[in-house]
């Protein structure tokens, strides 16, 4: 199963994009900060906000070198029926994974046997394919893509300062900390 800090595995998956279903492999992404975000089912209720909030600030992702992959159980068909259909998910431009064997799903933890389907998990991945962060939320309770973000650009800010952390509810341009005795007992 994925953990912080090491490589993920590589899984080759159809996903629809842009009018099409395509072939891709999660190591495609290389060179590129990746974000998996697991949701339940298409035709919902919760994950056309989750996902219509992601695609709203999708322009923002990729103005940071970032990916965004969204990534349920079910086909590549029901992608495409539920983008054409819903004016929330008609709103998506990153591409929608189909994971119907949960394989995907089990290798991140999200994969919930009994239902077939993936809990609510947001992963953020390195340019090298080591995972960064992990988020996994019970169904019903939804997510921030502007807390991904947030979490994308500390994870970013850190990769590039390897001497600096960031603190709780740190955004771009905060103050960060930089680890030492001096701060033991100070914060």
């Amino acid at each position: 199963m994925a953990r912080i800090g090491a490589e993920i595995p590589d899984f080759e998956l159809e996903a629809y994009h842009q009018g099409e279903i395509k072939n891709i492999k999660l190591s495609d992404y290389r060179g590129k900060w990746l974000c998996l975000v697991f949701y339940p089912a298409d035709f919902t209720f919760v994950c056309p906000t989750e996902l219509e909030d992601a695609a709203k600030l999708y322009p923002e992702f990729q103005k940071i070198n970032a990916e965004i992959l969204s990534v349920s159980t079910d086909t590549a068909f029901v992608h495409k029926a539920w983008h054409d259909t819903s004016e929330a998910i008609g709103k998506v431009k990153y591409p929608m994974v189909a994971d119907p064997t949960g394989k995907l799903s089990r290798a991140f933890g999200t994969y919930i046997e009994a239902k077939g389907l993936a809990l609510r998990g947001s992963f953020v991945i390195d340019p090298d394919g080591i995972l960064r962060t992990i988020e996994i939320h019970d169904l019903p309770i939804g997510r921030s893509a502007k807390e991904l973000l947030r979490k994308l650009n500390a994870a970013q800010f850190v990769a590039s300062h390897g001497d600096q952390v960031c603190p709780a509810n740190w955004e771009p341009g905060a103050a960060t900390l930089k680890p030492g005795l001096d701060l033991v007992g100070k914060i």
